[in-house]
């Protein structure tokens, strides 16, 4: 069955229909869930509610941009909506870390769920700007409205976000002999 044709039956409610929407997008938003999710369970938490309004929002959705991309910020808003029930009272620093340059290079040893398993590591408020700016293609300015937070905040938390992975990433790839506690 084509998309257009899935599209029109979710919106009559086809429960046929919705397990195949599910089936073919189940992989990738669980992915983009894992993204923002601190573990396993809470992406499939945020997966399952990502659906849910998915399909009680089947029928606002216009057909302008791609149906996939509809459905994955609908999972990432799902996301950050649990993040800001759950968000701790956050004081805003500044700081001139800003200034220093911060790169994580790509390494041919690191695999993906090795990278992701770093990333969900991070502290809340760092994971979430990161994915957003890094991985998502969010700006600044939109992750700091998303997220109720200040754009210099964001830009921080990005900040912070990359030296932590970058520290990370060079303990990972340490010898294990060599790894102190």
């Amino acid at each position: 069955m084509k998309i257009e044709e899935l599209i029109k039956q979710c919106i009559k409610n086809d429960r046929t229909a919705q397990n195949e929407l599910f089936r073919q997008y189940k992989d990738t938003l669980y992915f983009t869930s894992l993204k923002y999710c601190r573990n396993e369970a809470d992406a499939e938490d945020n997966l399952h509610d990502a659906f849910i309004t998915i399909f009680q929002k089947i029928k606002t959705y216009r057909n302008k941009g791609s149906f996939e991309g509809w459905m994955k910020r609908i999972t990432i808003y799902k996301a950050i909506d649990k993040y800001k029930a759950n968000k701790p009272l956050s004081i805003e620093l500044k700081n001139d870390i800003l200034e220093e340059n911060v790169t994580i290079e790509e390494e041919q040893n690191l695999s993906l769920d090795q990278l992701l398993k770093l990333i969900q590591e991070l502290p809340d408020q760092y994971r979430l700007v990161f994915n957003l700016y890094q991985l998502d293609g969010f700006s600044h300015k939109e992750i700091a409205v998303l997220l109720t937070i200040s754009e210099g905040t964001s830009k921080s938390n990005y900040h912070r976000a990359k030296l932590i992975l970058r520290d990370k990433i060079e303990a990972f790839k340490k010898p294990q002999h060599l790894k102190t506690n």
